[in-house]
Protein backbone atom coordinates (compact mmCIF):
# COMPACT_ATOMS: atom_id res chain seq x y z
CA UNK A 1 0.00 0.00 0.00
CA UNK A 2 1.36 3.42 -0.99
CA UNK A 3 0.41 6.71 0.63
CA UNK A 4 1.08 10.03 -1.07
CA UNK A 5 1.40 12.88 1.40
CA UNK A 6 0.52 16.51 1.04
CA UNK A 7 3.30 18.99 0.37
CA UNK A 8 3.65 22.43 1.90
CA UNK A 9 3.57 24.17 -1.46
CA UNK A 10 0.27 22.75 -2.70
CA UNK A 11 -2.35 20.47 -1.27
CA UNK A 12 -2.09 17.11 -3.02
CA UNK A 13 -4.85 14.50 -3.25
CA UNK A 14 -4.74 11.79 -0.58
CA UNK A 15 -4.00 8.66 -2.63
CA UNK A 16 -4.24 5.08 -1.37
CA UNK A 17 -2.93 2.35 -3.69
CA UNK A 18 -4.17 -1.21 -3.02
CA UNK A 19 -3.39 -4.56 -4.61
CA UNK A 20 -6.96 -5.84 -4.95
CA UNK A 21 -10.48 -4.63 -4.16
CA UNK A 22 -13.99 -5.56 -5.24
CA UNK A 23 -14.38 -2.12 -6.78
CA UNK A 24 -12.56 1.13 -6.10
CA UNK A 25 -15.87 3.01 -5.75
CA UNK A 26 -17.00 0.62 -3.01
CA UNK A 27 -13.59 0.80 -1.33
CA UNK A 28 -13.69 4.60 -1.40
CA UNK A 29 -16.93 4.55 0.56
CA UNK A 30 -15.43 2.28 3.20
CA UNK A 31 -12.22 4.20 3.76
CA UNK A 32 -12.20 7.06 6.27
CA UNK A 33 -11.58 10.44 4.70
CA UNK A 34 -9.20 12.90 6.26
CA UNK A 35 -11.03 15.90 7.67
CA UNK A 36 -10.98 18.74 5.20
CA UNK A 37 -9.44 16.66 2.42
CA UNK A 38 -10.43 18.27 -0.87
CA UNK A 39 -9.70 15.32 -3.19
CA UNK A 40 -9.28 11.68 -2.16
CA UNK A 41 -8.18 8.84 -4.44
CA UNK A 42 -8.21 5.03 -4.23
CA UNK A 43 -6.24 3.03 -6.82
CA UNK A 44 -6.17 -0.74 -7.26
CA UNK A 45 -4.04 -3.13 -9.30
CA UNK A 46 -7.07 -5.38 -9.71
CA UNK A 47 -10.84 -5.27 -9.22
CA UNK A 48 -12.64 -8.57 -8.77
CA UNK A 49 -16.04 -6.92 -9.19
CA UNK A 50 -15.28 -3.90 -11.35
CA UNK A 51 -18.47 -2.13 -12.42
CA UNK A 52 -19.55 0.02 -15.32
CA UNK A 53 -22.81 1.84 -15.92
CA UNK A 54 -25.93 -0.20 -15.14
CA UNK A 55 -25.18 -3.94 -15.22
CA UNK A 56 -21.97 -3.55 -17.23
CA UNK A 57 -18.68 -4.93 -15.92
CA UNK A 58 -15.14 -3.72 -16.58
CA UNK A 59 -12.40 -6.04 -17.86
CA UNK A 60 -8.86 -5.32 -16.71
CA UNK A 61 -5.79 -7.55 -16.50
CA UNK A 62 -4.12 -7.48 -13.09
CA UNK A 63 -1.49 -4.75 -12.74
CA UNK A 64 -1.78 -3.54 -16.33
CA UNK A 65 -4.23 -0.65 -16.25
CA UNK A 66 -5.34 2.26 -14.09
CA UNK A 67 -8.35 1.46 -11.91
CA UNK A 68 -9.12 4.29 -9.53
CA UNK A 69 -11.81 6.39 -7.89
CA UNK A 70 -11.73 10.09 -7.07
CA UNK A 71 -13.91 11.49 -4.31
CA UNK A 72 -14.82 15.15 -3.95
CA UNK A 73 -17.45 17.14 -2.04
CA UNK A 74 -18.80 19.64 -4.58
CA UNK A 75 -21.47 21.11 -2.29
CA UNK A 76 -21.31 24.34 -4.28
CA UNK A 77 -22.70 22.72 -7.43
CA UNK A 78 -26.49 22.85 -7.91
CA UNK A 79 -28.06 19.42 -8.41
CA UNK A 80 -29.39 20.53 -11.82
CA UNK A 81 -25.76 21.14 -12.93
CA UNK A 82 -24.31 17.86 -11.70
CA UNK A 83 -23.22 16.66 -15.16
CA UNK A 84 -20.61 19.43 -15.12
CA UNK A 85 -18.72 17.16 -12.72
CA UNK A 86 -18.70 14.41 -15.36
CA UNK A 87 -17.55 16.94 -17.95
CA UNK A 88 -14.64 18.00 -15.72
CA UNK A 89 -13.60 14.39 -15.10
CA UNK A 90 -13.67 13.55 -18.78
CA UNK A 91 -11.65 16.62 -19.68
CA UNK A 92 -9.01 15.69 -17.10
CA UNK A 93 -8.55 12.24 -18.65
CA UNK A 94 -8.44 13.73 -22.15
CA UNK A 95 -5.84 16.31 -21.11
CA UNK A 96 -3.56 13.58 -19.76
CA UNK A 97 -3.98 11.29 -22.78
CA UNK A 98 -3.52 14.14 -25.27
CA UNK A 99 0.14 14.26 -24.23
CA UNK A 100 0.56 10.66 -25.48
CA UNK A 101 -1.58 10.45 -28.61
CA UNK A 102 -3.93 12.32 -30.91
CA UNK A 103 -7.53 11.27 -31.52
CA UNK A 104 -8.87 11.40 -27.95
CA UNK A 105 -12.53 12.43 -27.64
CA UNK A 106 -15.29 12.24 -25.02
CA UNK A 107 -18.26 10.03 -25.90
CA UNK A 108 -21.49 10.99 -24.18
CA UNK A 109 -22.30 10.16 -21.49
CA UNK A 110 -19.30 8.53 -19.80
CA UNK A 111 -16.63 7.12 -22.13
CA UNK A 112 -13.30 8.31 -23.49
CA UNK A 113 -12.46 7.25 -27.03
CA UNK A 114 -9.38 6.98 -29.20
CA UNK A 115 -10.73 7.38 -32.72
CA UNK A 116 -13.64 4.88 -32.74
CA UNK A 117 -12.37 2.68 -29.90
CA UNK A 118 -12.96 2.88 -26.15
CA UNK A 119 -9.89 3.53 -24.03
CA UNK A 120 -11.60 4.59 -20.80
CA UNK A 121 -14.93 4.22 -19.02
CA UNK A 122 -16.24 6.01 -15.96
CA UNK A 123 -18.86 5.33 -13.32
CA UNK A 124 -19.98 8.46 -11.48
CA UNK A 125 -22.00 8.12 -8.29
CA UNK A 126 -23.42 11.18 -6.58
CA UNK A 127 -24.87 11.25 -3.06
CA UNK A 128 -27.52 13.83 -2.25
CA UNK A 129 -28.45 15.20 1.17
CA UNK A 130 -31.29 17.64 1.83
CA UNK A 131 -31.63 18.27 -1.89
CA UNK A 132 -27.98 19.16 -2.35
CA UNK A 133 -24.89 17.30 -3.56
CA UNK A 134 -23.09 15.77 -0.57
CA UNK A 135 -20.28 14.00 -2.38
CA UNK A 136 -19.29 12.62 -5.77
CA UNK A 137 -17.21 9.55 -6.61
CA UNK A 138 -15.69 9.06 -10.07
CA UNK A 139 -14.84 5.45 -10.82
CA UNK A 140 -12.36 5.30 -13.70
CA UNK A 141 -11.05 2.38 -15.72
CA UNK A 142 -8.27 3.50 -18.08
CA UNK A 143 -6.68 0.92 -20.40
CA UNK A 144 -2.91 1.44 -20.24
CA UNK A 145 -0.73 -1.63 -20.77
CA UNK A 146 -3.17 -4.47 -21.52
CA UNK A 147 -2.52 -6.05 -24.91
CA UNK A 148 -5.33 -8.62 -25.19
CA UNK A 149 -9.01 -8.16 -24.29
CA UNK A 150 -11.17 -11.26 -23.91
CA UNK A 151 -14.60 -9.90 -22.92
CA UNK A 152 -17.43 -9.26 -25.36
CA UNK A 153 -16.82 -5.51 -25.25
CA UNK A 154 -17.00 -4.46 -28.93
CA UNK A 155 -14.16 -1.96 -29.29
CA UNK A 156 -11.61 -1.76 -26.43
CA UNK A 157 -8.14 -0.33 -26.97
CA UNK A 158 -5.20 0.41 -24.68
CA UNK A 159 -2.48 3.02 -24.74
CA UNK A 160 0.09 0.23 -25.25
CA UNK A 161 -1.72 -0.94 -28.37
CA UNK A 162 -1.72 2.62 -29.69
CA UNK A 163 1.91 3.43 -28.84
CA UNK A 164 3.52 -0.01 -29.16
CA UNK A 165 5.11 0.29 -25.74
CA UNK A 166 4.08 0.34 -22.08
CA UNK A 167 3.47 3.50 -20.05
CA UNK A 168 4.30 4.22 -16.40
CA UNK A 169 0.93 3.95 -14.66
CA UNK A 170 1.90 6.04 -11.65
CA UNK A 171 3.15 8.86 -13.86
CA UNK A 172 -0.05 8.87 -15.91
CA UNK A 173 -2.17 8.78 -12.76
CA UNK A 174 -0.39 11.87 -11.44
CA UNK A 175 -1.01 13.62 -14.77
CA UNK A 176 -4.72 12.80 -14.64
CA UNK A 177 -4.96 14.02 -11.04
CA UNK A 178 -3.14 17.25 -11.87
CA UNK A 179 -5.59 17.93 -14.70
CA UNK A 180 -8.55 16.97 -12.50
CA UNK A 181 -7.37 19.42 -9.84
CA UNK A 182 -7.35 22.17 -12.48
CA UNK A 183 -10.87 21.53 -13.71
CA UNK A 184 -12.25 21.02 -10.22
CA UNK A 185 -10.78 24.43 -9.33
CA UNK A 186 -12.72 25.84 -12.27
CA UNK A 187 -15.91 24.37 -10.81
CA UNK A 188 -15.10 25.77 -7.38
CA UNK A 189 -14.69 29.19 -8.99
CA UNK A 190 -17.91 28.99 -10.98
CA UNK A 191 -16.32 28.60 -14.42
CA UNK A 192 -19.13 26.35 -15.62
CA UNK A 193 -19.29 27.91 -19.07
CA UNK A 194 -15.59 27.29 -19.70
CA UNK A 195 -15.91 23.62 -18.77
CA UNK A 196 -19.02 23.16 -20.90
CA UNK A 197 -17.37 24.84 -23.91
CA UNK A 198 -14.27 22.62 -23.74
CA UNK A 199 -16.41 19.52 -23.26
CA UNK A 200 -18.47 20.29 -26.35
CA UNK A 201 -15.32 20.86 -28.40
CA UNK A 202 -14.04 17.44 -27.27
CA UNK A 203 -17.22 15.45 -27.98
CA UNK A 204 -17.06 12.28 -30.05
CA UNK A 205 -19.15 12.77 -33.23
CA UNK A 206 -19.35 16.49 -32.46
CA UNK A 207 -19.79 17.51 -36.11
CA UNK A 208 -21.97 15.95 -38.78
CA UNK A 209 -24.86 13.50 -38.88
CA UNK A 210 -24.54 9.99 -37.45
CA UNK A 211 -26.97 7.09 -36.89
CA UNK A 212 -28.57 6.75 -33.45
CA UNK A 213 -31.14 4.36 -32.01
CA UNK A 214 -34.04 5.49 -29.84
CA UNK A 215 -34.08 2.66 -27.28
CA UNK A 216 -37.74 2.98 -26.24
CA UNK A 217 -39.02 3.06 -29.82
CA UNK A 218 -36.29 0.82 -31.29
CA UNK A 219 -36.04 3.46 -34.01
CA UNK A 220 -32.81 4.18 -35.89
CA UNK A 221 -32.46 7.76 -37.11
CA UNK A 222 -29.78 10.16 -38.31
CA UNK A 223 -28.95 13.20 -36.21
CA UNK A 224 -26.32 15.75 -35.26
CA UNK A 225 -25.37 16.78 -31.73
CA UNK A 226 -26.77 20.15 -30.69
CA UNK A 227 -25.56 20.22 -27.09
CA UNK A 228 -25.26 18.38 -23.81
CA UNK A 229 -27.11 20.26 -21.08
CA UNK A 230 -25.71 20.75 -17.59
CA UNK A 231 -27.95 17.99 -16.23
CA UNK A 232 -26.56 15.53 -18.81
CA UNK A 233 -29.43 15.63 -21.31
CA UNK A 234 -28.21 15.01 -24.88
CA UNK A 235 -29.94 17.22 -27.44
CA UNK A 236 -29.91 15.98 -31.05
CA UNK A 237 -31.30 17.43 -34.29
CA UNK A 238 -32.53 14.90 -36.82
CA UNK A 239 -32.67 15.18 -40.61
CA UNK A 240 -36.15 16.75 -40.44
CA UNK A 241 -34.88 19.50 -38.14
CA UNK A 242 -36.67 18.04 -35.12
CA UNK A 243 -34.89 18.39 -31.78
CA UNK A 244 -34.74 15.21 -29.70
CA UNK A 245 -33.73 15.08 -26.02
CA UNK A 246 -32.35 11.97 -24.36
CA UNK A 247 -31.19 10.97 -20.91
CA UNK A 248 -28.71 8.18 -20.12
CA UNK A 249 -29.52 4.79 -21.68
CA UNK A 250 -32.35 6.29 -23.77
CA UNK A 251 -30.33 6.52 -27.00
CA UNK A 252 -27.41 4.60 -28.50
CA UNK A 253 -24.79 5.44 -31.10
CA UNK A 254 -25.03 3.16 -34.12
CA UNK A 255 -21.61 2.71 -35.71
CA UNK A 256 -18.80 5.20 -36.27
CA UNK A 257 -19.37 6.40 -39.82
CA UNK A 258 -20.15 10.01 -40.53
CA UNK A 259 -23.05 10.58 -42.89
CA UNK A 260 -23.20 13.32 -45.50
CA UNK A 261 -24.24 16.65 -44.00
CA UNK A 262 -27.21 18.56 -45.28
Amino acid sequence: MWFFKKTKKKEQPAVVWLEEVESTNDEMRRLPTENGQRISVVVADFQCKGRGQGTNTWESERGKNLLFSIKIRPVMVPVRCQFLLSMAGGLAIKDALDAYTAGITLKWPNDVYWNDRKICGTLIEITLSAGRIKDCIFGIGLNINQQVFTSDAPNPVSLAQILDHETDRKKLLNEVLEAFDKYYSWIENGRYGDISALYHEALYHRHGFYPYRDVAKNEVFEAAIVEVEDDGTLVLRDRKGVFREYRFKEVEHQGGFRLEDE
